[in-house]
């Protein structure tokens, strides 16, 4: 019988590396366990000589693992830059509950950006290999902008605002084409999950 807590499925990581899923009774990569959080399924990765919950230090690994062979990767340089530079600053202990939020926030409307799509295009086959109207994509990126921004004074009032409108667009215009190819991605990969 599987062992599992609260309806987790528990992974063991041995010192060899390899993993081990106590439900299915079988030796898994990062790749199944990628599938298994697409797929929604709550697992917890411990280690099987201290019993230590490692499920952080797996799920970067397979972000890393992702990032390192996907054409286009999810996390932009610049983000990745910001990110790291919060580490060790007083900000740190805000920048998880942020984060989560944003995320939950941008799934959220992933669902009215479908809804756009088929509005427009139709519920047909065709409309999968459509992309987007750019007036739908550029509303909801101006908005998704906005809510990082706001969220961010939220939680940083004290950061200096930048000043000058000629840099301030063309930040804001680079934020928007990164957001634009980045939904993009996005939905091609929506669209393969439909299948």
């Amino acid at each position: 019988m599987a062992k599992r807590i609260s309806d987790e499925i528990i992974i063991k990581k041995y010192a060899n590396r390899r993993l081990y899923n106590t439900g299915t009774s079988t030796y898994v990569t990062l790749d199944d366990l990628a599938q298994m959080v697409r797929r929604d399924e709550q697992f917890k990765v411990l280690d099987a000589r201290t019993s230590e919950d490692i499920t952080h230090t797996i799920l970067t690994q397979i972000i890393f693992e992702q990032e390192a062979k996907s054409e286009n990767s999810l996390l932009p340089v610049s983000f990745l830059r910001k990110l790291i530079s919060y580490y060790g600053d007083q900000m740190q202990t805000l920048v998880p509950a942020f984060l989560d939020q944003s995320l939950r926030s941008f799934s959220e409307q992933q669902g009215q950006i479908r809804e756009q799509v088929n509005r427009t295009f139709g519920n047909t086959p065709l409309a999968k290999d459509i992309p987007a109207p750019v007036a739908a994509v550029d509303e909801q990126v101006r908005r998704n902008t906005e809510n990082f921004r706001q969220n961010l004074q939220a939680f940083s009032p004290f950061l200096a605002t930048k000043s000058g409108s000629d840099r301030d667009a063309r930040l804001g215009a680079s934020e928007i084409d990164d957001l634009k190819a980045q939904l993009k991605v996005i939905q091609h990969r929506l669209d393969r999950l439909d299948h």
